[in-house]
């Protein structure tokens, strides 16, 4: 039953598209990726409920284990449809997940939920692909995987771009696996390089991310302001009861406050060694913010911790190619 329901979605989805495409004319028959990528959710079969075999499949994808074909291999048929689907939305121009900031704290990531475990799927179809000699079509599929966490980044918080380089860094440890086995043709590390060299050093664009962040923190206090029962709506926002002393943040505060994110997010936009050379500044500002204001800024020096990881494994990669990270070849 639930198949069924995931098919008629699928089919509502596909009409939504054409008829969007046909209510545009003279614009190209699809443009949006995000479109073909809840297609794509559509055509997912649930996790595993063995936890054992979800916590295999997520260590495969990490590439902390081997590809197991007789464990994994029904996860992988189950959802090839959904994968290649999703491979496919990835040569698309655009991706826009309409996300609504205007619900503040309530905006949904469903998206990166979904997107999550379809990056997951896709990285291991790849190992498997590898593990059966068919070196091009575990290329192609990683490949995909990159454009893929790139675009499920795109318009996206915080809490996207760290999901999103997570499926990134998945796909540019196995292609660098794949690169230091030998097992690669010159026409294919050169097809690599060129996607690899599209990725920003830090592999997304965090100074974005965090103005999302921004933006729907700045509704939740807003909301915050006008709620019937502050106290109710701070529990729901945060997931804790008022502290001693609450407060609802003044217009100098959030003032004080929007100071402190541009800073932030003009730091992210730096290259990771750059950023960390401004963080003290930043977070000692932080620190300074009404309590309320300060309980939600992110952890500035978490973000850039993953920058450098993505940092790393993309000059990692680009190492086992062949190339130097700072080539402009």
């Amino acid at each position: 039953m639930a198949h069924s329901m995931r098919r008629l979605f699928a089919l509502a989805l596909g009409c939504l598209i054409a008829a969007a495409a046909s209510a545009q004319s003279g614009m190209p028959v699809e443009r949006n990726a995000a479109l073909r990528y809840w297609l794509a959710f559509a055509e997912m079969h649930d996790p595993p409920a063995d936890k054992s075999i979800s916590d295999l499949l997520e260590k495969t994808a990490a590439g902390d284990a081997p590809w197991d074909e007789a464990k994994l291999g029904p996860i992988v048929d189950e959802n090839r449809a959904a994968i290649r689907t999703m491979q496919r939305a990835t040569k698309l121009p655009d991706c826009d997940w309409g996300i609504e900031y205007s619900q503040g704290p309530a905006a949904s990531i469903a998206p990166v939920v979904k997107g999550r475990a379809l990056a997951r799927l896709n990285a291991v179809y790849g190992m498997r692909l590898a593990a059966k000699g068919d070196v091009q079509g575990a290329v192609d599929t990683w490949v995909a995987g990159i454009r893929f966490s790139r675009d499920l980044a795109k318009g996206g918080s915080l809490i996207f771009a760290l999901i999103s380089s997570s499926a990134l860094m998945s796909n540019m440890r196995a292609l660098t696996q794949a690169a230091q086995s030998g097992s690669l043709k010159e026409a294919q590390k050169k097809e690599i390089e060129a996607v690899v060299r599209a990725i920003p050093e830090a592999g997304l664009d965090w100074g974005e991310a965090m103005h999302f962040e921004e933006l729907a923190i700045t509704v939740g206090i807003h909301q915050l302001s006008e709620a019937p029962d502050v106290a109710a709506y701070y529990r729901q926002m945060m997931g804790k009861p008022t502290p001693a002393g609450f407060s609802v943040p003044t217009a100098a505060d959030i003032a004080q406050f929007h100071k402190v994110m541009a800073a932030g997010q003009a730091a992210l936009e730096l290259a990771p060694d750059a950023t960390r050379a401004k963080l003290p500044a930043i977070e000692a500002e932080v620190n300074t913010l009404q309590p309320v204001l300060r309980a939600t800024v992110p952890s500035y020096t978490r973000e850039n911790d993953v920058r450098f990881k993505v940092q790393a494994l993309r000059q990692e990669l680009l190492k086992a190619l062949g190339t130097s990270a700072n080539s402009s070849r």
